[in-house]
């Protein structure tokens, strides 16, 4: 592992992807894996009300500037092996287990990293797992966004998109009027849309199959908000009845942007558990 900014390292995956991972912190480790869209500072609002107390790595995933971006169609076995080396990195470093915190499709990749390493982990978090986005239903999704990509077409990516995450549409317009209020960045934006393309083929890739998770013998909290839009809720209730002891916590009011609305909720909750668990 190299360090390139004071709190910014690199850790090497098994088949070589170099991954930018943001350190801060002090205390035991938590690896914390963004969502779609997202990036090194995807969990700067949490880390900042968590790195009081816990030491957090915070990777920009593969396929996420400025981590590499392989050639080739990403699937979730590549993906659990960059978790793994990050979760090695800050075992090595701290001499403690490490706690696993994932929202969005990083929680579904963590999921796959629980299943897959049974014994690496001292606790799970997921943060509203899109579970129904897996499978061949969405590989025309995939052709489509890949074909919109290609040429370039913002709306068209944004509405391919829109039919993956299910996406009411007054939350779609709210979200246009907010983007068209601001200027966003060129290059910002193309890193994510190419980050959503290897998501989405990962996402293509795998299954919708619930029962398998119930194989997961770690630590498990499941956290979602009251106001996000189904198939969320049903999944998260159906994975709750899945994972064997299983803790589930539903925040009223909130959404699928509760680290954004109310980090503090979010990390305190994230706290209180990694103190459950540890114990």
């Amino acid at each position: 592992m190299t360090s390139h900014e004071s709190d910014h390292q690199d850790v090497t995956s098994a088949d070589g992807t170099r991954l930018v991972v943001r350190r801060t912190g002090a205390g035991d480790p938590v690896v914390l894996l963004h969502g779609s869209g997202g990036g090194l500072h995807s969990w700067a609002t949490v880390a900042d009300h968590l790195a009081g107390d816990h030491e957090l790595w915070m990777p920009a995933r593969r396929g996420y500037g400025p981590s590499d971006v392989p050639s080739g169609t990403k699937s979730f076995t590549d993906e659990v092996a960059d978790v793994v080396a990050v979760v090695e990195a800050a075992r090595r470093s701290s001499g403690r287990p490490v706690h696993l915190v994932g929202a969005s499709y990083g929680a579904t990749l963590s999921l796959h990293t629980a299943l897959a390493h049974p014994g690496s982990l001292r606790s799970l978090a997921i943060f509203e797992a899109p579970l129904f986005a897996g499978g061949p239903d969405t590989a025309p999704l995939l052709d489509r966004y890949r074909t919109a990509f290609e040429r370039d077409d913002a709306p068209a990516m944004m509405a391919t998109l829109n039919q993956v995450t299910r996406v009411p549409a007054e939350i779609v317009a709210a979200a246009a009027d907010a983007a068209a209020a601001r200027k966003p960045d060129p290059a910002e934006a193309r890193r994510a849309a190419i980050g959503w393309l290897h998501d989405l083929e990962a996402l293509a890739g795998d299954s919708a199959d619930i029962a398998r998770w119930s194989a997961i013998t770690t630590p498990t909290l499941l956290m979602q908000g009251a106001d996000t839009w189904e198939p969320m809720p049903t999944t998260m209730n159906t994975l709750a009845k899945t994972i064997p002891g299983a803790r589930q916590i539903v925040w009223p009011g909130q959404s699928h942007f509760v680290t954004m609305t109310a980090p503090r909720l979010f990390a305190d909750a994230l706290r209180e558990f990694f103190t459950e668990v540890s114990v």
